[in-house]
């Protein structure tokens, strides 16, 4: 038997598994998205079933940075590999911007 994961489901895994970092790293979202929050968050699988996932992030005012993208990393990671059992070979964080609490 096969499970096949569409790099949709795979993408909405990566989404929620931001939540896991609290407030300091916020999920960028395009204003032509309508909230998808997978809009901004890019799976490939490859041939032998490994995921590269490129996403995007905005990072709380305060908080830092290069620790915050670290966590986003494994976070999204687990939470890959926890839920699909596909073997994660990279996760790229690309840093956005920086958020001030009365911008969230």
């Amino acid at each position: 038997r096969t499970v096949l994961f569409g790099e949709d489901a795979v993408s909405a895994v990566c989404a929620s598994s931001h939540n896991e970092v609290s407030d300091s790293a916020l999920l960028c979202i395009s204003a032509l998205s309508d909230n998808d929050s997978t809009s901004n968050v890019r799976v490939t699988v490859d041939e032998e079933d490994k995921v590269t996932v490129d996403t995007c992030i905005l990072v709380t005012y305060g908080n830092p940075v290069n620790e915050v993208a670290k966590q986003v990393q494994t976070s999204v990671s687990k939470a890959v590999g926890d839920m699909t059992g596909l073997i994660v070979d990279s996760v790229n964080v690309n840093v956005s911007g920086v958020v001030f609490e009365k911008d969230k």
